[in-house]
């Protein structure tokens, strides 16, 4: 008398639940005994569907209230058993064990819980490190010849209708089994990553000494773990000829208060440029987004082409904005706006017409909104931010790709303190200056090097960003700058290697300038200053941006 066949198995054990009943349903209807634990388990059962506990399989229960659920060979073996190979197919029928050809798992939510407001405590956190789930993943995956892996509810459709056309499982082809496996090893790489760079950043801090080199040089982690899961395909890139796409960090998935997970409202999908534009104003008006200058909460940047034209601080939004439109208003035609506060109706009425690809804030007044919103090929981002202001720029690692590997460095505001600075010229500065000087190297920090800034109290009046000449750079921030340049404080990135940039600025009216110093030629730079009747200050802080 011949056997009945032995039913196939899938095995259901999801954090996200969606669509799992109808896939679950799908499976039963083509004949699969479905096993399953916990949480995952229960849902299917409310369904009315018939399931096998993985700890009746196993022949164990459950232990650590869960902790250890499907590391079992009853679970593992039917994984990894090579059915194409006879041996492997007669010791899993010796052992008893039906085979598992359909594996559907989604992980617990790490980066999610890792983003939480406030953190977690170290022990709840790390509860959210799943186990079994990525074990599970692996082993369908290194075995995707028998084994259907899906870690994403979107694909339950296709992988049902291919079941179906088939007949039988393991007739559904290599390229569907390659294309879940490769989705399976691609999440549990980013998972893996996701906790790595969370726990380094946890555990290791910030340095405390923003001159100790050395102390956060030891806080680089030893292995750059890059992971991330396209979120869109984009128009094109840079240029019309180049694809494109949008990826997100694991760590920042669902992240409403960073620029990738910003609610967009209006025109077209963000491009390449625009993000890549928006990340650069971003960055500016969040170092500027801070208490530094009290009677000026304000911030507003404008950039076009990665570089700020116009950045100021006001007593009022609208304030802010015209000041630093006013710092460059031709080249603010096509940029991108950052404001630090909820954006509010006076301010809108003087963006007016304006052709601006994105506007960004924590928020907008409704009256506001609705204008901005009139111009139809104009994006509005609002990115979460606690009481409606900017979070402020952190020092942190960034890291920059270069043929055959990567450049990493910490990044933070430039902070400057009058107590710390040396004034080298017969000439001292005005003791209003401080706060100018403050703001003009928080602006030059973020201008591409080599860079100029003047500003007038707390708005830039001229820009001469990414030039390979320093005195070229002085040339255009006082070109324009115009008539605005006379007695204005002038920030450099860089030292002056030559008294010709000094020269430079005193003939566009600069009245004070604010360098690192460093030059073997200082000496004739300060005596040049001395002769023009120019102020000038030494801060020992280079702020190249290349």
């Amino acid at each position: 008398m011949e056997q009945e066949p032995v039913r196939p198995r899938a095995l259901l054990s999801v954090w996200d639940k969606r669509d799992i009943v109808p896939f679950g349903q799908g499976l039963a209807d083509l004949g699969f005994e479905l096993l399953s634990t916990g949480g995952t388990a229960r849902v299917l059962r409310e369904a009315g569907l018939t399931v096998l506990d993985v700890s009746e399989a196993t022949g164990h229960p459950e232990i650590f209230d869960g902790r250890v659920k499907s590391l079992h060979p009853a679970i593992h073996g039917p994984l990894l058993a090579r059915l194409e190979r006879e041996d492997d197919a007669t010791h899993l029928r010796e052992l008893g064990y039906p085979p598992i050809q359909v594996v559907a798992v989604n992980l617990y939510p790490f980066a999610e819980a890792a983003a939480k407001n406030p953190p977690l405590e170290d022990t709840e956190l790390l509860e959210m490190i799943d186990i079994g789930g990525p074990t599970l993943v692996r082993a369908s995956a290194k075995n995707h010849r028998n084994v259907l892996i899906v870690v994403r509810p979107e694909r339950y459709a296709e992988v049902l209708a291919s079941l179906e056309d088939a007949g039988r499982p393991e007739v559904v082809g290599m390229d569907l089994r390659q294309a879940l496996a490769l989705e399976a090893f691609e999440q549990t790489s980013g998972y893996d990553t996701a906790i790595a760079t969370t726990l380094h950043q946890r555990w290791t801090g910030a340095p405390e000494s923003v001159e100790a080199v050395e102390e956060q040089a030891a806080r680089f982690p030893s292995v750059i773990r890059v992971a991330a899961t396209q979120h869109e395909m984009l128009r094109y890139g840079e240029n019309a000829h180049q694809a494109a796409a949008l990826f997100i960090d694991p760590a920042s998935e669902g992240d409403a208060s960073t620029l990738v997970g910003a609610d967009v409202q209006g025109g077209k999908a963000m491009s390449y440029n625009n993000y890549a534009d928006a990340d650069a104003c971003l960055r500016l008006c969040r170092s500027l987004s801070t208490d530094e200058w009290p009677e000026a909460p304000h911030a507003c940047v404008i950039v076009k082409h990665a570089n700020p034209c116009g950045a100021a601080l006001g007593a009022t939004q609208e304030e802010a904005f015209r000041q630093a439109l006013a710092s460059d208003s031709e080249s603010a035609f096509g940029s991108i706006i950052a404001f630090n506060t909820p954006v509010t109706l006076a301010t809108a009425e003087a963006i007016g017409g304006l052709f601006v690809e994105v506007v960004m804030a924590p928020a907008y007044d409704d009256d506001a909104r609705d204008l901005l919103r009139s111009k139809s090929n104009r994006r509005l981002l609002t990115l979460a931010s606690p009481g409606d202001r900017l979070a402020p720029l952190e020092r942190r690692l960034v890291r920059k790709p270069i043929e055959g590997g990567w450049l990493m460095q910490t990044e933070e505001p430039p902070r400057l303190d009058v107590k710390d600075l040396s004034t080298v010229t017969s000439r001292q500065m005005d003791a209003t200056d401080a706060a100018s000087m403050r703001f003009a190297a928080r602006v030059c920090e973020q201008v591409k090097s080599n860079a100029i800034v003047m500003v007038q109290g707390l708005a830039t009046v001229g820009i001469g960003p990414g030039q390979t000449s320093r005195v070229e750079a002085v040339r255009i921030a006082g070109r324009r700058a115009g008539d605005r340049a006379k007695d204005c404080v002038l920030a450099s990135d860089a030292f002056f290697p030559f008294p010709d940039g000094v020269e430079q600025a005193a003939a566009a009216g600069a009245r004070l300038i604010v360098q690192p110093g460093g030059s073997i030629r200082d000496k004739e730079v300060i005596a040049a200053a001395d002769a023009l009747g120019v102020a000038m200050v030494f801060t020992g802080r280079r702020l190249f941006r290349h």
